[in-house]
């Protein structure tokens, strides 16, 4: 009966995301909508019977506060003042006068065009619309709390708690007596403790924007307030551009022309080319790290090494390093094709045998002495469209197109794990997308045995490519982990990448069939447990151990082919 049940619950829920994706593609052709419309209304609902894990408290009548500070660690600082929000492309807005508005936990340049309206620019594809209009959802939902809260019912008057708030928010600066009265009344308002408030409250501050907490509250609950009592509603348009433009892999095709003009420049494309997507700094800081830093750490301790390299504090060291990899041949690509894509190229042929921590045989000529390509993180389908347009051959005008000679291709990075906690390591053998009948199994060159002895759960099985992480919930989860998908885990790309890598070795053969895949993700959460969900925060040096030693076992294998 039970298990009926919760198989009823994912269905619906499965519907839910279902219906959330089919109503997001119809606004886009649309183009533009309103929040509190019967098509935001549509939306609305949809993500509230979803009740995702990572918004905790959405459908509950009290304010969500994790779900609030991860959404805004997303969306540009200043959203919640925006009556107006206009998703567009690269339109040049860079040229202007305008100052771009990067959020700390997704790159994407945002304008405020002036005091009611934000321009979003979506360089990275349907994941990136996806992402936004969930979390703009969310806020609207929790503005809309704030105004059933404040607004007495029938009038267009507010309680003493928002009149306190208002008073509050109007003064340049506050004492901490001020401050404390603000947040009590704000408590009040979102019907959580002082205690709970007063916390949030700090994790919003900043130097600059010390109040930060109560402008937020402030405007989600006053844009929401005018909306119902003037009519004045909040609108979300998407740009000509920006739809003439989606799904044709313009930044992708941009930015793989520039990396193969380099890779030709440097006599690189016949070399064979080991692609890895992760963070600008392991494969370096592996590279080089250790040799570069022997008088800074005697003991030569690799974790310590790496721990200090990853503290904020430690910008020397970590320049040392960059210092030592640019002298042995590093080169740095630092994006402009609107991707948000950085790459680096190791040459490993230019490397120093004293400057480098790995060996590579003797026996191996130059010429065939292998190159690194280090490309950062791409995001959900943004990974097929940039390794797609990367696994192109080269064309150069009036000549022969040029192939590239790719040996391998190495996916890390962090993933949402469904048994076991933080850090622990999920190694796939297939790759399932949500929502669709697309399987894509392969044979992976890393396996669990690899990564044992080092003190970290390894989980080995199929993983779910999601269509966005801030619409998981408990019961499709639990369903895919506990039926017959036995799924590990979940992650944005990991589908994207593959399609990419089949079309192009098994249909379109640009590059070699028996290309070697690897795949290998550290656990950020567990959306399954309360309390570890990304929105409960990030790992700090509880990653740090697991991204070097996946890493560690890349470069290892590529080394000794």
């Amino acid at each position: 009966m039970g298990k009926a049940t919760t198989t009823t619950r994912a269905q619906e829920s499965t519907n839910a995301i279902e219906r959330l994706y089919i109503t997001m593609r119809h606004l886009f052709n649309r183009g533009f909508y309103k929040p509190t419309g019967v098509s935001g209304e549509s939306i609305k609902n949809a993500l509230l019977l979803l009740s995702p894990e990572i918004y905790g408290s959405i459908a509950e009548e009290k304010a969500e506060i994790n779900g609030l500070i991860y959404v805004l660690e997303r969306l540009p600082e200043g959203i919640e003042q925006c009556r107006y929000i206009n998703l567009t492309s690269d339109e040049g807005y860079g040229k202007s006068h305008f100052k771009p508005i990067i959020p700390p936990k997704r790159r994407r340049n945002c304008y405020r065009i002036d005091e009611e309206q934000m321009n979003v620019e979506i360089t990275r594809g349907r994941s990136d619309i996806y992402d936004i209009l969930t979390h703009l959802t969310f806020l609207f939902v929790e503005s809309q709390k704030i105004c059933k809260k404040v607004l007495i019912e029938d009038t267009d008057k507010t309680i003493r708690d928002w009149h306190k708030l208002e008073m509050a928010i109007k003064k340049s600066k506050l004492s901490q007596a001020e401050k404390e009265v603000a947040l009590i009344h704000t408590a009040n308002i979102l019907g959580r403790s002082f205690e709970e408030t007063m916390e949030v409250y700090q994790k919003f501050a900043s130097k600059e924007n010390p109040e930060r907490f109560l402008k937020v509250i402030y405007w989600l609950g006053k844009l929401a307030i005018e909306e119902e009592v003037t009519g004045e509603k909040r609108v979300i348009t998407f740009s000509a551009v920006l739809r003439e433009r989606l799904g044709h892999h313009i930044h992708g095709e941009r930015w793989a022309n520039t990396i193969k003009e380099v890779l030709a420049k440097h006599g690189l494309l016949k070399k064979p080319i080991h692609i890895i997507s992760a963070n600008m700094h392991s494969v370096m800081n592996s590279l080089f790290a250790r040799n570069a830093l022997k008088k800074e750490f005697p003991k030569n301790d690799i974790l310590e090494i790496y721990e200090a390299l990853s503290s904020s504090s430690n910008a020397d060291l970590r320049n040392k390093v960059i210092a030592v990899a640019t002298k042995n041949g590093m080169i740095s690509i630092d994006d402009v094709s609107g991707t948000n894509i950085d790459v680096q190229i190791f040459d490993i042929a230019k490397i120093g045998s004293k400057a480098c921590c790995y060996e590579l045989s003797e026996d191996i000529p130059d010429d065939e002495k292998p190159v690194i390509f280090v490309m950062d993180y791409a995001f959900g389908e943004q990974a097929y469209e940039t390794i797609d347009e990367l696994l192109k051959p080269y064309k150069v005008r009036k000549k022969k197109d040029v192939f590239l000679n790719i040996a391998s291709i190495s996916i890390m990075g962090k993933a949402g794990i469904l048994e076991g906690g933080k850090g622990d390591l999920m190694i796939p053998s297939a790759h399932i997308f949500e929502g669709t009948a697309d399987n894509y199994p392969f044979k992976n060159e890393l396996c669990a045995a690899d990564f044992e002895g080092h003190g970290l759960k390894v989980y080995e099985g199929a993983m779910v490519t999601v269509l966005g992480t801030s619409l998981q919930n408990k019961d499709i989860l639990k369903f895919f982990n506990q039926s017959t998908w036995n799924v590990i885990g979940l992650e944005m790309e990991g589908v994207h990448y593959q399609k990419a890598i089949q079309s192009a070795s098994k249909i379109r053969k640009s590059i070699r069939e028996d290309v070697k895949v690897r795949y290998a993700y550290y656990a950020s959460d567990n959306p399954l447990e309360t309390g570890s969900t990304l929105a409960s925060g990030g790992l700090g040096t509880t990653g740090v151990k697991p991204t070097y030693l996946i890493t560690d076992k890349i470069l290892d294998q590529i080394f000794n082919t």
